[in-house]
């Protein structure tokens, strides 16, 4: 005897591609509370704005080529400016290239990094604070249901945020290593060099 479709109507508990996880750590209940609660706003922003949130796959910048997510017409800025800054630059010396590159950007420079030492995180982060327009290199491509989370996915509503992944997906947590670090930099420098790109 054959089987009956599977009546979804009713009955069914999860949406398909369900995600359930253990809650070990203090605070986690209360982030899943806040993010459930928050998902109406997502959902809207997702929708108003589609194309700033699908994946989009085999982006050509010059010879280069990513999957990404965000305003894409970022690459088009008259001026893009990599953030490379060395690991052992001391807290002054970070301070101060905070301070040159928010300057550019003030000035309509679009800031372009994988944010990997501590100074080009410091100039990302106060960047991304207050507001300006971004280009991120990641390590981990994306999924094909990705979607940036928190601040990051307000930026991506607002056109200010582009994410680019030069590398398939991975579930595992590594370590970025050394080689990859400076590919992402050589990257960023190449995107700076204003090379055309296709969607």
């Amino acid at each position: 005897m054959a089987r009956q479709k599977e009546d979804r109507k009713h009955g069914l508990l999860f949406e398909r591609s369900y995600n359930d996880k253990l809650l070990v750590h203090a605070g986690q209940l209360q982030r899943w509370y806040d993010y459930l609660a928050d998902n109406p706003r997502r959902l809207l922003m997702k929708r108003e704005h589609p194309d700033l949130f699908r994946v989009q796959r085999g982006l050509t910048v010059g010879a280069l080529s990513f999957s990404a997510i965000g305003n894409c017409f970022l690459l088009q800025r008259p001026v893009l400016m990599q953030v490379q800054c060395s690991r052992r630059l001391t807290d002054e010396e970070i301070q101060s290239k905070v301070d040159d590159f928010l300057k550019a950007a003030s000035q309509g420079a679009v800031l372009v990094s994988p944010s990997i030492s501590p100074g080009e995180k410091a100039v990302m982060r106060a960047a991304f604070d207050r507001g300006f327009p971004l280009i991120l290199l990641q390590e981990n491509g994306f999924t094909d249901l990705a979607k940036p989370g928190g601040k990051r996915m307000e930026a991506c509503a607002e056109g200010r945020l582009l994410i680019l992944a030069p590398w398939q997906h991975h579930n595992e947590r590594i370590v970025i290593r050394r080689d990859q670090c400076l590919s992402l930099n050589d990257m960023a420098r190449q995107i700076c060099e204003k090379p055309d790109y296709q969607a």
